[in-house]
């Protein structure tokens, strides 16, 4: 009877005691999980091309809702600056949705799998969604600078790891897309900047 009771008890600490995974952290596992048909040769080790195909495919993920977002604003821009807003708003979804099939086969190169559906980009992304009616174009500005803020957080973060595991090909690719972050970045700023006496 004494160990009936231990054994229950036992149980139900182990099921007080398991914590549910997250979105991000099941999604993660589910990227990591062994694919044969998919192996690709590659010198780095298991735990790399684990570790750096969880940071690509945030990055990825991020990408994606960025893009979206930037062609939401593009659609529904109005005011005074149409045009202008309009044609930086396209300029810069395209620059985004560029770098994607980038970031995804170097996944792929290194033996990782990549996102496959629009349910995978959502478990991942860290960048928030916008589906209000209406967005100043002022907000507009404001927003999007401080995704790509984000964005370039999470691409530093991305080159760390390449770094820790040596990866030099990750780490090339990702500076180069922190560079077209940042400039998407000065372009958006200077464009939300109010205008004075001096023309800036």
């Amino acid at each position: 009877m004494a160990r009936a009771t231990a054994k229950t008890s036992t149980r139900a600490s182990e099921k007080t005691s398991a914590k549910p995974k997250s979105k991000q952290a099941a999604a993660r596992s589910d990227n990591t999980a062994e694919a044969p048909g998919l192996h690709t040769p590659t010198d780095l080790t298991q735990g790399a091309v684990a570790a750096i195909s969880d940071v690509l495919n945030a990055v990825l993920a991020d990408a994606f809702a960025l893009y979206l977002k930037t062609k939401n604003f593009h659609w529904h821009v109005s005011g005074p600056h149409f045009r202008d807003y309009h044609l930086l708003f396209d300029d810069q979804g395209a620059d985004i949705i560029g770098v994607t099939d980038d970031v995804a086969e170097r996944v792929r190169k290194i033996g990782g799998t990549t996102l496959r559906s629009i349910g995978h980009i959502a478990k991942l992304q860290s960048i928030a969604d916008n589906d209000a009616p209406f967005v100043s174009a002022a907000d507009m500005l404001r927003e999007l600078v401080a995704d790509n803020k984000a964005m370039v957080k999470t691409l530093r973060k991305a080159h760390d790891v390449a770094d820790e595991y040596k990866d030099v090909a990750t780490a090339s690719l990702l500076e180069n897309i922190i560079d077209a972050t940042e400039k998407r970045v000065w372009f958006l700023f200077e464009a939300s900047r109010s205008g004075d006496s001096s023309g800036h």
